[in-house]
């Protein structure tokens, strides 16, 4: 069960989430959506990924001591240092603060390894040291983000990301940890509904804004329809299957744990989207309305897909059941064709295919029992 320590550190990281949300908002409304999108992957990818590995870490060494809970909220403090900067580092390019924060989370990080190292033996110590030093490695490597070329720090972006991805693949290579696959899943699914409940709060504050300044309510209720029946269907979806059951190997906690990067990121972003259908919608945005209808129809389709692909398809019976999902996706992302209505109908199309999920499941079910009465019966 989750503590209430890692709840805190949870609702802490939502708040760099969210401010990155809103540069990723100006960054499309301002035709600039290429750009924004590449600064956000990357500023998500340091929350998501300083997140993920304390969650994994609590789940095997958290034992809830004095000098846990404080390494702890230095990692808290990391993540908000972090949050300060994202402005800086969408608009400017400049990532000091932005790596100062990181480096708080991750020595904070190596910390945890190092001590966890002290009360280990054998090939669990050798794992621990490992992951200590390929943080601290990692730390190094990040720091080109600060005093290379401007031109020259997507690439390290991108290097450093594959090299921190590698360390647990590493470390785990003679010894694996033992983490607890019910705390992991509820881990992820509490991460998940705060991430949307912050879709829902930003796209709220932007109708709100929008309705007091442009007395704009009628073309913007339908937009506030569509966005809230995507977030509603994205929840239903991703919490209508019990996960903890296939997390029992190594390679299948490793692609689902780090497939929530797209997962988590497509799902913050769809808050962001509906921000910024809002501000095309009052004419504050420089875009088109096609645009403005794919800042939430793309990341609403990627949701949908890499949901099914990490955690819905294993429990799918037959092929109606696969191809809800996937067929949902194209369906939502044909709707950002559809002007001033293209987010409505993504909205109602999300809703349908969770209709149409659970129409499958029930009569599959009933198939079963059917069956499984015929048997006993006979």
């Amino acid at each position: 069960m989750a503590s209430p320590l890692e709840l805190f550190f949870d609702l802490c990281f939502v708040v760099a989430i969210a401010q990155a949300g809103v540069e990723l908002v100006h960054a499309v409304a301002a035709g600039h959506a290429g750009e924004g999108v590449l600064n956000y992957a990357m500023q998500f990818f340091a929350i998501w990924w300083a997140w993920m590995n304390f969650t994994w870490f609590s789940s095997a060494y958290d034992n809830d001591d004095v000098l846990y809970r404080v390494v702890t909220l230095v990692q808290i403090a990391g993540v908000l240092v972090l949050a300060a900067g994202i402005s800086q580092a969408f608009t400017h390019h400049d990532y000091l603060v932005v790596w100062l924060g990181y480096v708080i989370m991750r020595l904070a990080m190596a910390a945890q390894w190092l001590r966890a190292a002290r009360g280990a033996r054998d090939a669990e110590r050798t794992m621990a040291l490992r992951y200590a030093g390929g943080v601290l490695l990692c730390m190094v490597g990040w720091s080109g983000l600060v005093v290379l070329p401007v031109d020259a720090r997507a690439w390290v972006f991108l290097v450093m990301a594959v090299a921190e991805m590698c360390v647990p693949l590493y470390a785990e290579k003679a010894y694996t940890t033992s983490w607890h696959p019910h705390h992991i899943a509820e881990r992820y699914g509490l991460f998940t509904i705060i991430v949307l409940g912050e879709t829902i709060a930003a796209a709220t504050v932007a109708v709100k804004s929008a309705v007091a300044e442009h007395d704009a309510l009628n073309e913007l209720l339908p937009i506030a329809a569509g966005g809230l029946l995507i977030v509603f269907s994205a929840w239903w979806i991703y919490f209508v299957v019990p996960i903890h059951g296939h997390l029992r190997s190594g390679r299948e906690s490793f692609l689902w744990g780090y497939g929530h990067y797209l997962i988590f990121a497509s799902a913050a972003s769809i808050g962001a989207g509906i921000e910024v259908a809002v501000e095309e919608a009052v004419g504050k945005a420089h875009i088109s309305t096609t645009a403005a209808s794919a800042a939430v129809t793309v990341p609403t389709a990627l949701y949908l897909l890499t949901v099914w692909a990490l955690h819905a398809r294993y429990f799918k019976v037959g092929l109606a059941q696969q191809l809800v999902l996937p067929v949902t996706a194209l369906l939502v992302g044909c709707c950002t064709f559809l002007g001033d209505r293209a987010v409505p109908a993504a909205g109602l199309v999300s809703a349908l295919a969770v209709a149409t999920g659970t129409t499958l499941t029930a009569r599959t079910a009933g198939r079963r029992h059917l069956a499984e009465t015929a048997t006993a019966a006979s």
